[in-house]
């Protein structure tokens, strides 16, 4: 435990078991709930959206204004943690961010307005936390504000408050014309505004929050160049003694084959029976013939380019080739899904696609799978990954990000091999590595047990995530 109590807000757009549209909000969850485990004062701070308010029979503690607009004040538990929930007609929609795969074209001015509340929030409840831990574009203005809050009152309010900004995915930066963002008004020439139509939300976090922090050591290596900055780095690179990479951890309550209620048997390590029952179930559920020795593949994911369909398309053809079943399972471009669907026609006795998302059938895909693809283009940190290693599913990942920093490629490290890596961002590469994969699992049954018993001791606590957050804001605060 800390020699120090810290009071500690957490300043996020979505949590897990309130509201959830990504691994975002499992973050919001497990960290706020880790840094409680080691006796610091937390309370997470997030819009009330009107789903939100009719799920959990929400009534207002109160009301306050803050940019002339006016806001209701919620409160619910988390565990040990209290949520303050902020309520404004904008988010009185059936979506978080977007409707029918597009995104509100307010949204800018949206959480513009939520950040410039939280200010005004945590005032009116006499709150001056320690640390202010705030999570991509949605809460980027916070460290702003924090610094520039104009009203007279509050003068001295936050002195002693520090701002931590995460990035969980530089691609996704809040860019918004000036003119939509009116709470901005008063501090156009601290933003230098006149010189823009345009301001970037997490470009304003990064220049104002006091530590950066992204979701994996070797992301936050790579957003400092060109390629992996997404056009950040440059401010990224005048901040860069700033910025430290912290690895994500893995909700083991919710991901364990030993006592996962999502699937039809469980295993653990010294006892890998139940893994054959769930690869024969998914084998069922995905039409194939039962066949215990022939390799199995699966994916779970968001049907985008940044999850490696730019890789996976040209070889699945040549892939499927070989004796193997492959399920994949996820919603997204449509573009994605229909190649995908027709292709699943074309070879049903080896190759499905589910359009959908259910987390049972993640949770079976997972469990029941040999090897689960994600040979993503960019993974900030990935959970899959994670989930794979737990329930022995040897992961075939690219050599990016959170992926370098939680797999060992067979290649790299043949005795502490937990996976299969390869490194250029090319279909050929791809279909390399899964062939590598396949030979293994056919010519080396023994190597690839002791692989699968490998990963599944492989472990990344929210624990040791907390403890790494404890240290930076200490050092941040002192």
């Amino acid at each position: 435990m800390p020699d120090k109590k810290m009071n500690i807000a957490f300043i996020v757009s979505e949590v897990e078991d309130i509201i959830k549209t990504g691994g975002l909000a499992d973050v919001a969850k497990a960290l706020p709930l880790a840094y409680a485990a080691r006796g610091h004062e937390v309370c997470i701070v997030m819009p009330a959206y009107k789903v939100v308010i009719d799920q959990f029979n929400l009534t207002p503690q109160s009301e306050f204004t803050s940019s002339a607009h006016q806001f209701k004040y919620y409160e619910h538990d988390l565990g040990n943690v209290k949520i303050h929930l902020i309520g404004h007609r904008c988010f009185d929609r059936d979506g978080l961010y977007a409707e029918n795969n597009m995104a509100y074209p307010d949204n800018g001015e949206r959480f513009g307005l939520f950040s410039a509340a939280v200010i005004d929030l945590l005032q009116n409840i006499n709150l001056a936390p320690d640390i202010m831990h705030c999570n991509d574009w949605h809460t980027a203005l916070v460290p702003f504000f924090v610094k520039h809050h104009q009203h007279q009152f509050v003068q001295g309010f936050f002195a002693h408050t520090k701002t931590v900004l995460t990035i969980h995915n530089a691609a996704f930066q809040g860019s918004f014309a000036v003119d939509d963002m009116p709470m901005l008004m008063p501090y156009h020439q601290a933003l230098n505004c006149q010189q823009h139509t345009h301001i970037n939300m997490m470009k304003i976090g990064i220049a104002h929050a006091d530590k950066i922090t992204a979701v994996s050591p070797t992301y936050a290596q790579e957003i400092l160049t060109e390629l992996g900055g997404h056009g950040l780095h440059h401010v990224l690179q005048n901040r860069s003694a700033d910025l430290t990479g912290i690895l994500n951890g893995c909700d083991y309550s919710q991901w364990d084959p030993s006592n996962d209620p999502f699937i039809p048997a469980h295993f653990e390590q010294n006892n890998l029976t139940g893994k054959a029952k769930c690869k024969a179930a998914l084998q069922a559920k995905s039409g194939f013939t039962h066949a215990p020795n022939t390799p199995l593949m699966g994916m779970v994911c968001r049907l985008t380019t940044q999850k490696g369909f730019d890789y996976i398309l040209p070889i699945l053809g040549d892939l499927l080739g070989h004796n193997l079943g492959l399920v994949i399972v996820g919603t997204g471009d449509p573009f994605i899904c229909q190649q995908l669907a027709d292709l699943s026609r074309v070879h049903p006795d080896k190759f499905k696609f589910i359009h959908g998302f259910e987390p049972e059938l993640a949770h079976l895909v997972e469990a029941g799978s040999d090897f689960f693809l994600m040979p993503s283009e960019f993974e900030p940190c990935g959970l899959n990954q994670m989930y794979s290693l737990a329930y022995g599913t040897l992961p075939i990942v690219r050599n990016v990000g959170g992926l370098s920093d939680t797999v060992i490629g067979i290649d790299q490290n043949p005795n502490q091999a937990t996976g299969f890596v390869f490194d250029a961002p090319a279909p050929d590469a791809l279909l390399t590595c899964v062939r590598r994969a396949l030979l293994l699992y056919l010519e080396q049954p023994e190597q690839f047990k002791t692989m699968q018993l490998r990963a599944m001791q492989t472990k990344f606590t929210w624990a040791d995530a907390a403890q790494e957050f404890e240290v930076l804001f200490l050092k941040t605060i002192h």
